[in-house]
């Protein structure tokens, strides 16, 4: 519909008609040149003239044209197919043909009258119906979220849901905080008959344990129409070792019980437990009897190594508040020993070591090319000529005959790691230690915990001190007799608090090793879910550890049987990353290899991936919640026979309508080619009228 209006008066039109009738009088009343032509050319070409002025001076009046557009939209109809696993347990594969077919046709007779869209979800949402119930989860409220993300501000007419009512994964349909304008019609899948099932329901564990230690884990077992009956409930670890039973004793038909199981971390790594049930007669699916778990058992303990000249007080004190920390595994040894292996430790307590009748060389020798960082302790034995060659951090001048009573003063300037107000008052008031007499000499990149305090004055020797000598760290306890702290700090405080800060707070600093790996590969965790995809990101470093990725790197992932799956790394800015998509349950092993400066660099690692079985523990139908979300958004519960009957309950209703948009568009008359080309054909007319016989 168009409308034609001017931004001048009306009236102004009867101008631009006189103005053309004066033009064409002027020119052809008068004019002899087609008295020989027929009368009528006159008149033809007056008309012409009249039409081209008018036409002209009604342009100048800025006419403008009113279109109303109209538009009419069809109303939005989501058709939507829960594809879980769950779907399948109770559909044979007749009654999925004939389901298919009943969809196939509700989908061809919606989109006649509607705008339709089919979704499919489970543990996502995404467009399209392909029937292959393969979703290991089902999340009914993430999708009436996305839907209300999608349609909120559409002419969303209804949305129909086939789902058997299960979910295992996000919060209550029924509650969840979504409110969709439009109604749910639910067609109701699964059988709602409770069946004679016994069912590992749930299992509480710790993802992580640590080695040594003993976790409990919960088992949740759960039995339908099972009275009278009896199973043994059974936790062991897939690959070896011998099974934890537990007899249960079902009494009645909605059974349920609790197992606590305590387990032991005993080997380090990703360990996989399997807990099942013995079936029970007549059961209608024992493939929810088992579930496994995993667990990642670490060994984060650090293995210390205190080895001394010869048997003292300090050593059982040391001991028994090192062995307090579980993270920590310490053994003794005496340097005499021939079975001492250095090498096999993260850390070294040498104490009174090196002494004036064994040098301790080969110790040394070890430490050093193993790069072990160790803390020495001086005492009466310690030859210090020989201490001072074996580290940089402190020197300390005199003959080791003479010593000196000291109590310890804590620094005020120490950063390396916090100290609390209670060592730094109590600490001072401890029995004194005993410390060679003599000049001490701090290194260049040494820093001074405790400094010693002779009597009453409060000297410059440093009595604790920590360095880092070619990129090991070292620390020197400049006095003996620390045993007699630990009796000191029970005495004043019924416990051993403050000595065993003191020497752990020393020991995680000292053993702290920072990864100066070039090559690294890392995964954000260890266990993944059987849907989860694999994302691998690594870096590699130059020798002023820089970031790098020039060369290329490559990822070589191997399952428990020894088959191999080869990557290549993509480069990122300055790393690498990779995708390596999903796996099958299992445990895995990875190497990292990339080619750099002439050096081959590897990296390795594992991770495991875990089952998840969430649809094979819930296998009755729950139409009853169905039922209240139709109530609730206006729709209705519908049985899969009766789902073609959906489009003609939608039309009955008469709610579902077309949105009529209209738009209104104005434009200038000017703007419009015809009218230029129109203006070009009367002109051009004209003049051929005129040329052709004989006025030019």
């Amino acid at each position: 519909m168009n409308n034609l209006s001017f931004q001048y008066p009306t009236w102004y039109i009867l101008l631009c008609v006189l103005l053309g009738l004066i033009c064409a009088f002027v020119l052809y009343y008068k004019d002899k040149t087609f008295k020989e032509s027929p009368s009528i050319l006159t008149w033809i070409l007056g008309a012409v003239r009249f039409l081209t002025v008018t036409f002209l001076s009604m342009l100048l009046l800025s006419p403008l044209l009113k279109s109303l557009l109209t538009e009419t939209k069809k109303p939005v109809v989501v058709l939507a197919q829960d594809h879980s696993e769950s779907i399948l347990a109770d559909m044979s594969a007749e009654e999925k043909t004939a389901y298919q077919n009943n969809f196939k046709a509700l989908s061809d007779a919606l989109s006649e009258d509607y705008d339709l869209k089919e979704y499919a979800f489970g543990s996502e949402v995404r467009e399209g119906v392909d029937f292959n119930f393969t979703d290991k989860v089902s999340n009914l409220s993430e999708f009436l979220k996305s839907l209300y993300d999608l349609y909120s501000n559409q002419n969303l007419g209804a949305v129909i849901m086939a789902t058997d009512g299960i979910y295992n994964e996000g919060s209550n349909p029924i509650y969840a905080g979504t409110q969709l304008s439009a109604p749910i019609y639910t067609v109701a899948l699964g059988d709602t008959t409770p069946k004679r099932d016994l069912l590992v329901k749930r299992i509480y564990h710790n993802k992580i344990a640590y080695l040594g230690d003993k976790f409990s884990i919960q088992v949740d077992v759960e039995a339908k129409n099972c009275v009278n009956t009896n199973t043994i409930l059974k936790v062991a670890k897939v690959g070896g070792g011998q099974p934890q039973t537990f007899p249960i004793a079902i009494n009645k038909n909605d059974f349920f019980t609790t197992q606590e199981v305590v387990l032991n971390a005993d080997v380090a790594g990703v360990q996989r437990y399997r807990i099942s049930l013995n079936s029970v007669a007549n059961e209608v699916s024992t493939v929810n009897n088992s579930k496994d778990i995993f667990i990642d058992v670490l060994d984060a303990r650090q293995k210390i190594l205190l080895l001394a000249n010869s048997p003292h007080p300090d050593i059982s004190a040391i001991k028994q508040s090192i062995s307090g920390n579980k993270n920590y595994e310490i053994t003794v040894k005496y340097i005499n020993d021939p079975t001492v292996n250095v090498a096999a430790y993260d850390f070294a307590l040498l104490h009174q070591l090196p002494s004036k009748t064994n040098d301790a060389a080969s110790v040394f020798s070890t430490l050093k090319s193993k790069n072990i960082p160790h803390l020495f302790i001086v005492g009466t034995q310690t030859n210090l000529s020989k201490l001072n060659s074996q580290q940089s951090v402190l020197s300390i001048a005199g003959d080791g005959r003479n010593t000196n009573d000291v109590q310890a003063k804590v620094a005020g300037d120490f950063s390396l790691y916090t100290i609390t107000d209670e060592i730094k008052n109590e600490l001072p008031n401890f029995a004194p230690l005993l410390a060679p007499f003599g000049e001490f000499t701090l290194g260049g990149n040494a820093q001074t915990l405790l400094y010693q305090r002779i009597g009453k004055v409060d000297t410059k020797y440093p009595l604790l001190v920590f360095g880092e000598q070619d990129g090991r760290k070292t620390g020197v306890l400049c006095a003996e007799g620390i045993w007699k702290w630990r009796l000191f700090d029970f005495l004043q405080h019924q416990n051993h608090a403050i000595f065993d800060e003191v020497m752990s707070k020393s020991i995680q600093y000292l053993s702290l090793k920072e990864d100066k790996r070039k090559f690294r590969v890392s995964l954000n965790k260890n266990i993944f879910n059987e849907n989860e995809a694999l994302f691998f990101d690594a870096e590699l470093y130059n020798d002023s550890y820089e970031l790098i990725n020039t060369p290329d790197a490559s990822l070589t992932i191997t399952n428990s049987e020894g088959k191999e799956f080869n990557f290549t790394f993509n480069k990122t800015a300055n790393a690498y990353s990779l995708d390596a998509g999903l796996f099958p349950v299992g445990n895995y092993n990875y190497k990292g290899t990339t080619f750099y400066n002439g050096e081959n660099l590897n990296y390795n690692g594992q991770f495991s991936i875990q089952p998840i079985q969430l649809e094979l523990f819930e296998t009755t139908a729950d139409h009853g919640l169905l039922r209240l979300l139709s109530e609730k958004y206006g729709g209705e519960l519908i049985y899969p026979a009766n789902v073609a009957s959906i489009a003609s309950v939608i039309k009955e209703k008469g709610s579902v309508k077309p949105i009529i948009y209209q738009t209104s568009k104005t434009r200038s008359v000017i703007n419009l080619k015809w009218i230029f080309f129109a203006l070009i054909g009367l002109l051009l007319i004209e003049w051929f009228l005129r040329r052709y016989f004989g006025a030019y």
